[in-house]
C-alpha cells in the first residue's frame, strides 16, 4: 500500500481520518479522528500545543462533528502522542492503566530544559536538539487520562463500534491499538513506525511481535502508524520481521559477550537501509540486553542519546 504521504488530514472512508506529519522522524507523530452521528473520537494529540491546535482546527473545518471532541484515546505515554491533551480537556480521555501511570514520568518541562541546555551536554545534547528543537515544550499543562482500563475496552462513537486493545508493554509500558472493525481501520500508535526504525523503550520484544500479529489478525484495510505513511498488513509484517531480526542478531552478540555499544555497531541494518533513524538500534539493543538478563547497570538517558549521536554521526560520515 502506498498512499500519498503528505502533511494534514487524510480521509480513510467510513468516518475515519488520519492526521499525518512527514517525515515521521523524532516527534513527528500521526493521529486520527473517528466520527459518527455527530460524536467524535480523537486518537492521540501531538507534541506541542501549536501543532495540536493546528490539527484540531483542520479537523473542525473538515468534519462538523469535530467541533467538539467527545473522546480522546492516548495510545501510549510518549509526549508526541499526549502533550496536546489540554486542548481537549473537556473530553473523556481514555488510556490503558499502564499508560496513565507512565504519562507523568517525562513532563514537558524536562524536555524544555534539555533542549535549552543542549549546548552544555556535548554530542548527546546536540543530537537531542536536532531531534526535538522544533517543538515548543514551554507552558504545556500535562493533562492525564480521566479513565483507564486494562485488557480491552469497547466504545461506541455514534453507531460505530471502536475497540481498544492493550498490547503493551512493548514500545512503552501501556501501548494500545484502536480498531474500527466496521471500517477496516486500525490506529496502531507506536507499535508501528513505517519507513523508520522503531525504538523499544520498554519491551519485551515478544509482546511487540505479538502486537504486530494481532493487527494482522484484524485484517485491516488501512493501518495508521504512529509514525510514517499509511500502511496495510504487508507493512505490519515488515515491522514484525525487523523486530525478529534484531532480537536474533542481538542474542548472538549477547551470547558472544559483546557489550551494548559493540553490538549496536556490529548489527547490520543493510536490509533496512532505506529506513530513517537507524541510530535507534542503540536503544533496541540496550532493551534486548536487559531482557536477556544483562547484569550491567542500564545506560542513562544522556548515555543512550550520546550513543545514538555517535551512530548517527558515523553513518553520516
Amino acid at each position: 500500500m502506498r498512499e500519498r504521504y503528505t502533511r494534514g488530514l487524510h480521509e480513510l472512508g467510513g468516518g475515519c481520518h488520519a492526521w499525518l506529519q512527514p517525515d515521521g522522524s523524532w516527534g513527528w507523530s500521526n493521529a486520527g479522528l473517528v466520527h459518527d452521528g455527530g460524536v467524535s473520537l480523537l486518537v492521540d494529540t501531538l507534541f506541542d500545543l501549536r501543532l495540536t491546535r493546528e490539527m484540531l482546527d483542520a479537523m473542525r473545518r473538515a468534519v462538523p462533528a469535530a467541533s467538539r471532541i467527545d473522546v480522546l484515546v492516548n495510545t501510549h505515554a510518549n509526549g508526541d502522542h499526549c502533550y496536546g491533551n489540554e486542548l481537549v480537556a473537556g473530553a473523556r480521555i481514555v488510556a490503558s492503566q499502564a499508560c496513565a501511570e507512565e504519562m507523568g514520568q517525562v513532563p514537558p518541562a524536562m524536555l524544555a530544559a534539555l533542549v535549552k541546555n543542549a549546548d552544555s551536554l556535548g554530542e548527546a545534547g546536540a543530537f537531542f536538539r536536532r531531534a526535538f528543537g522544533a517543538f515548543e515544550f514551554e507552558g504545556i499543562v500535562q493533562t492525564p487520562p480521566t479513565e483507564a482500563f486494562s485488557g480491552e475496552l469497547a466504545l461506541r462513537i455514534g453507531d460505530k463500534a471502536v475497540r481498544l486493545l492493550e498490547v503493551g508493554p512493548a514500545h512503552t509500558r501501556g501501548d494500545v491499538l484502536v480498531e474500527v472493525p466496521g471500517d477496516g481501520v486500525v490506529y496502531s500508535g507506536d507499535i508501528l513506525f513505517i519507513d523508520g526504525h522503531p525504538i523499544m523503550w520498554e519491551g519485551p520484544i515478544g509482546n511487540w511481535i505479538r502486537a504486530c500479529d494481532a493487527i494482522c489478525a484484524m485484517r485491516p484495510r488501512v493501518v495508521v502508524p504512529g509514525h510514517g505513511p499509511l500502511t496495510d498488513v504487508a507493512g505490519v509484517a515488515r515491522m514484525r520481521d525487523y523486530l525478529a531480526y534484531i532480537r536474533d542478531e542481538a542474542r548472538i552478540r549477547f551470547d558472544a559477550g559483546l557489550g551494548v555499544r559493540e553490538a549496536a555497531r556490529d548489527i547490520s541494518l543493510a536490509d533496512y537501509a532505506s529506513w530513517g533513524d537507524a541510530e535507534r538500534i542503540a536503544v533496541n539493543v540496550a532493551s534486548l540486553y536487559r531482557e536477556f538478563g544483562d547484569p550491567s547497570p542500564p545506560l542513562g538517558t544522556l548515555e543512550v542519546f550520546g550513543l545514538m549521536a555517535e551512530l548517527a554521526r558515523d553513518r553520516r560520515g
